[in-house]
């Protein structure tokens, strides 16, 4: 793989060992993908934040890291950690979590990583411009950045996205390359998509079927931001997909791989990601909230209560949630008996120390995740749905 004379002298140890060892690890990346040389990249966004995830291991080697005297030069963010920073108590985290979480919070802090533990890194000032390398490893904002952005990143490791904060470099392969990123297959959406819920199906529904690759949404309207960052989260949960197109030309039609979703195709993977029994824990925002969806949530739960022996927990990040609480939305939710949490989601915090057991929510991610990750139950449906499952009054 060609290295620039700056890129050789990172590797060589002449800017310092952390960045020696960040280079070593993305040389090794690259020589494994077939990268020919590396690409400059404006920003990463981080993942392996969570303590529950990376555990001792994962923690001394960030502090490692970080006592190497790594530096980011590019703008970095992070992914969810493990906890609310400030109410972590109200979620049933432990002491010794609690400070464990904070050691590896504070290893990336050292080395100049913005603490801002959000799954939507471009509603809160990550947003690259369009045409942009960067080195993003949350799943869901991944395929956001390839499809909806328009910038240009594979779905990189906790450990590789940081190694390009520090270079500010990545091996150029897979979807940094123009000719990678075009569409594998054509998908032919006959299915109805009415709701934010819809989409979250579509996703997971053409992520099951098709598995990996690039897909061609045929016939697909009414997608907004908060509609397309649900799908896309999902397309990735279901799938190893990391991008999707859904206008444009079109080149090779005839070549590509042809499937249709329909009604039915959707309900079936409605059936795969839900349990029998009645929730007792509803969880919005996965990915995070948008102040739009605050906005809906607040109105849909206004004069309502959340019944005896339920809970409602929304996550979002710190930008949004300061911004709802100003326009009076988290008060609302507040004042219904929901918790808005931020810095973490139902995903990557402990979510069996709640003592729930049966989680309900419209996110098909969330639904696909939580089993295994903390061995609750699961439901999807409607957003509406959510709400009527664990909440009385008109």
């Amino acid at each position: 793989m060609y290295l620039s004379r700056e890129e050789e002298r990172m590797l060589s140890g002449e800017e310092g060992a952390a960045v020696q060892k960040a280079m070593q690890l993305l040389t090794a990346l690259g020589e494994v993908f077939g990268a020919e040389r590396m690409v400059k990249v404006e920003s990463a966004q981080i993942a392996g934040v969570s303590y529950g995830n990376i555990g001792d291991a994962g923690m001394e080697f960030l502090e490692d890291w970080a006592n190497l005297g790594g530096k980011v030069r590019v703008k970095a963010t992070l992914n969810p950690a493990g906890m609310d920073l400030n109410k972590w108590q109200e979620m049933g985290v432990d002491g010794e979590y609690y400070k464990k979480q904070i050691r590896i919070l504070k290893a990336f802090e050292k080395m100049g990583v913005e603490i801002t533990c959000t799954c939507t890194p471009y509603l809160v000032g990550n947003r690259p411009r369009f045409g942009a390398h960067v080195a993003w490893s949350e799943s869901s904002a991944v395929v956001f950045a390839n499809s909806v952005l328009g910038a240009r990143t594979n779905r990189e490791g906790g450990p590789s996205a940081l190694a390009a904060a520090i270079t500010g470099r990545t091996p150029c392969y897979g979807l940094h390359i123009e000719d990678n990123r075009e569409p594998t297959a054509i998908v032919k959406v006959e299915a109805r998509m009415r709701s934010i819920f819809d989409f979250s199906l579509l996703g997971y529904t053409v992520g099951r079927i098709l598995g990996s690759g690039i897909p061609y949404l045929k016939g697909v309207s009414g997608a907004d931001l908060d509609r397309l960052k649900i799908m896309s989260a999902a397309l990735a949960a279901s799938g190893g997909i990391a991008m999707f197109h859904s206008g444009g030309r079109l080149r090779a039609a005839d070549k590509l791989e042809k499937v249709c979703v329909d009604q039915r195709e959707l309900e079936l993977s409605r059936e795969k990601l839900s349990s029998e029994g009645k929730p007792d824990l509803a969880c919005i925002g996965c990915p995070h909230c948008s102040l739009q969806e605050l906005k809906d949530l607040a109105r849909a739960v206004k004069g309502k209560k959340v019944k005896k022996g339920c809970a409602l927990w929304v996550w979002t990040s710190n930008g949004v949630y300061d911004e709802a609480k100003d326009r009076g939305y988290l008060s609302v939710i507040e004042g219904a008996g929901g918790k808005v949490f931020t810095d973490t989601c139902m995903v990557v915090c402990p979510l069996e120390k709640s003592g729930y057991t049966h989680m309900v929510s419209n996110s098909c991610k969330a639904a696909h995740y939580v089993p295994s990750t903390s061995g609750l139950r699961a439901t999807v449906t409607e957003t509406y749905l959510v709400l009527e499952s664990i909440m009385e009054g008109r």
